[in-house]
Order: C-alpha cells, then structure tokens, then sequence
C-alpha cells in the first residue's frame, strides 16, 4: 500500500531478517500520534458470526480532514484482516469516517485485494455472502459474546489424535493417563482422494482402540474451521477437488457413526491452549502451536473458548512491503510465514542452509534442526529471529486478547534447542520493548513429552461421555 503509514523499526533485530516492521510498533505509533493530534475521532469494528454473536474492536483514528487521515486506510485494513483471522465473522460493520468504510468494503470485495478473504469468510467458512457495513461509529452493534466449556473430560477410556501436516498422533488415555501414544508420518495435504485421509486415521484409532478394553470417546485436534465436527476448510485437505470436498467436510461424523460413540474435533489452536489451561491449572491462556502452519487458541479467564477462530496463521504480525506473501492468501506478513516450519525454510537460504527437495517437510525441518543441534550458526540464526518474530507477536496479541495471561509455545519447531531459543528471544522483546506485558504475561514451554504427544492427549478430553451409554 502507499499510504503515509508509519513503519517502526524493532529494537531487536531478527538476525535474518532487516526489513521486519512489527505490526504492534506500527499500530501504537500510530495511536500516538493520533493523540499528539487532538484525540482523533472513533473507530468501532464490529464482527458478526452466525450464532447472532458479536465481537468489537474500539479504536481512534485521523479526522476526515486531517492532512494524515489517509494513514487511517492501512491501519483500519489491517486491524480488519487480523480481527477477521482471530474472531470470524460474516459480516464487518467499519463504524467510523466513511472513507474508511468504503475502503473496507472496496478491499473485502469479490475483485479487491481482500478477494481470499471475501470467498474464505463468507462461501467456504459461514456459507453466506461477506458482508461489509460502513456506518457512523454509534450505530455499530453492541459486544455480544458468547462461550463454552471446552474438554477436560477426562473419565473413561478415551482416544485422542491430533492431525499435523506432516504427522498423526494419536494416544490411548484411561482415567486421564495416556498409556500409548504413537506418531505417524502422512502426507495429507497432496491427496486429491478423501479415503486417503480416512483410511489413515482410522488405523491409527483402531491401533489406539486396541490397546484399552473398549473405548468411550474419541477426540481429535487439526489445523482448520471446524463447525459441530464439519470441516469447512482445513489445510489438511486442500488437495481435494471442490467437488469432492463434502466428503471430507462430513468424514469426522462418518467416523463417529462407525465407532459408534461420541467423537468431537475442534482447531488445533484450541487443545493446544486447553492442554497448556489444564496443565497450569489457570485461565487466561493463549497456545500457539509452531507446526507445519501456525495454530492458536485461547482459553478465557472463565476457562472457557469463544466462538472465535483463532487462525493466527493468516492474522499480520509484519507491516513490512517487503514481507513474504502467503502462498494461499497472497497477503504479506501473515503468522505462518513468521512462526512455523515455513518460517524455518524461508530463512534457510539465507542461513546459507541448502535443504534437499526430494524429502518430506517433515524431514526438511528435521535436517535443519539437526544443524541446530549441532551449533550451526545459520541454523541458530533461524530460531533467534523466530525469537523475535514470537516476542513481536505476543506483544501484538496481547492487544487482542482480554485477560492474557499465560502464553505457552509448542509444536515441532521448539523440540529440541529450538524451544528454549525462541523462548529467550521472546522474552528479550517484551523485556526491552513492552516491560509492562513481560511483567503480567508468562510465556513457557511444556516439557519435551508434553511437546510432542500432548496435544493428542488434551484432545481425547474433549467429549463427555453419555452416562447411560457407558
């Protein structure tokens, strides 16, 4: 964009990475001046979702006749694109200046720059057309939440899986104690064919089944939108055909038919905050799983999830014009790009790193961390700058997440010194940059088994069970 938008420079760099401008820097930049200029006028985002839920955004930007008011086009889109990701929503009431207002609608249009996100939100997630409503900032909708208990089941004999892009776990939890976990390499994601997809996770909960005397529910974390255990779109299966694709959306409720007991499956990002809620025995917990993509997921200071989505893989933390595109979205800046193995193969080349291309992702990531663990100064240059990117984008989320208080990290790309490294890194940023959420936010690691297996085993506690059934 060539709006007059301020772009701030971090004060630490990621080694491999000059042209980085945080998305938070630029925003509290920009709230900065909007006081030095009066006090501006209000902005109220407003997101509603098909349960008659209704999420705000209430910010300030630039009077109409400001000579900067045409900075309040970038950093109103921007906000829309990161609240659309995290929250969801159908339709988008922009309650402000009505430039402002057109330029969303224009942006979030079938033939604007918002194109992915107009078809993702309204066709393929919410099945109706996307709707953006300019308004005066009064006539925006009032906040209206809604949440619900997530998981913690943890009686019975229960199955638990958790679908990666690389890998399948899966583990046997009885009475809340995982006795057999197992992990799968599969390649989903180039499968045109949805049996390939049941076929493998059906062998992996028909292994898990056998090692119990019976099983009373199953529970099951992916990558993805999951709506009353429909796929709308998951990563999973983005090699299957548009025709096809509704039997992949209704393949989890095949599976529970079959099995014959209750199954729930919900977005990675989800367990991953629920494992970290359950394991700290507290609230207020933001996961975020550095995978194959980047997960998110958020357990409220009540201990519970909203209706949100949470898929901070498309949400900007990178104002940079020189950021990397998306290859799905196309937009630049976008989480996954920052914080997961995409991030790990995008610096490689730059590490002086040359990964073979006739391997899996899964053993891509794995050579290079293998370098990593060896002390290559390249390698370690990779996870110092996701270090970065994390202690930018925690700050970030922070602004986004009422009652933030525990942040755990997980996935492939912090096993081994990997963790530990981009741990320190993000505590660095907040230390030098934002002292005040480094003082009540509490970012940490599981341990190494809890790293690898435990997002199956938090999924497994997802179902309750029918009492008169089992």
């Amino acid at each position: 964009m060539t709006e007059p938008f301020k772009l701030v420079e971090p004060r630490l760099v990621p080694p491999l990475d000059e042209t980085f401008r945080p998305a938070v820097l630029a925003n509290h930049a920009f709230q900065i001046e909007i006081e030095e200029s009066g006090g501006g006028v209000p902005l109220v985002l407003a997101l509603e979702r098909p349960d008659e839920s209704v999420s705000r955004f209430e910010t300030r930007v630039f009077t109409q006749s400001h000579h900067r008011a045409a900075a309040n086009l970038m950093y109103a889109e921007r906000l829309v694109r990161f609240l659309l990701w995290q929250r969801g929503g159908w339709r988008v009431y922009v309650g402000g200046p009505s430039e402002i207002g057109e330029y969303i609608g224009q942006c979030y249009s079938p033939d604007g720059a918002r194109a992915f996100d107009y078809h993702f939100m309204g066709e393929d997630v919410y099945e109706r057309p996307f709707t953006v409503v300019p308004c005066a900032a009064s006539e925006a909708p009032a906040r209206h939440e809604s949440e619900l208990p997530l998981g913690r089941h943890l009686d019975g004999c229960r199955i638990g899986f958790d679908l990666g892009a690389s890998d399948l776990k899966v583990s046997a939890v009885v009475n809340g104690e995982a006795i057999f976990s197992k992990e799968t390499v599969w390649e989903p994601r180039g499968q045109a064919d949805p049996q390939y997809h049941y076929d493998m996770i059906m062998d992996a909960l028909k292994e898990a089944a056998a090692k119990m005397p019976r099983v009373d529910a199953i529970g099951g974390s992916a990558a993805g939108v999951y709506i009353n255990n429909r796929v709308m779109i998951a990563s999973l299966f983005r090699g299957v055909p548009k025709e096809r694709f509704h039997q992949a959306s209704y393949l989890f409720l095949r599976i529970r038919d079959e099995l014959g007991v209750p199954l729930e499956i919900v977005n990675d990002g989800e367990v991953t905050a629920l494992a970290g809620s359950m394991s700290l025995e507290d609230n207020g917990v933001l996961g975020i799983a550095l995978g194959s993509s980047e997960a998110g997921g958020y357990v409220t200071e009540s201990g519970n999830i909203t209706g949100w989505l949470n898929e901070l893989a498309f949400a900007p933390i990178d104002y940079s014009p020189n950021a990397p595109a998306d290859e799905w979205s196309g937009d630049r800046g976008s989480g996954a790009r920052y914080l997961s193995q995409q991030c790990v193969f995008r610096l490689a080349p730059k590490a002086g790193i040359e990964i073979p291309s006739d391997i899996t992702d899964a053993e891509r990531l794995k050579f290079v961390q293998r370098k990593l663990e060896k002390g290559h100064k390249g390698a370690t240059q990779i996870w110092q700058s996701m270090g970065c990117y994390m202690g930018y984008a925690i700050a970030h989320y922070a602004d986004f997440y009422d009652g933030l208080k525990h942040v755990l990290i997980l996935g492939r790309c912090t096993s081994g010194r990997g963790g530990p490294i981009i741990l320190d890194g993000a505590r660095d940023v907040l230390k030098s940059e934002f002292p005040e959420t480094a003082d009540r936010i509490n970012i940490q690691l599981p341990d190494e088994k809890s790293r690898r297996v435990g997002q199956s085993i938090a999924a497994a506690s997802l179902p309750a069970i029918d009492q008169e059934g089992g």
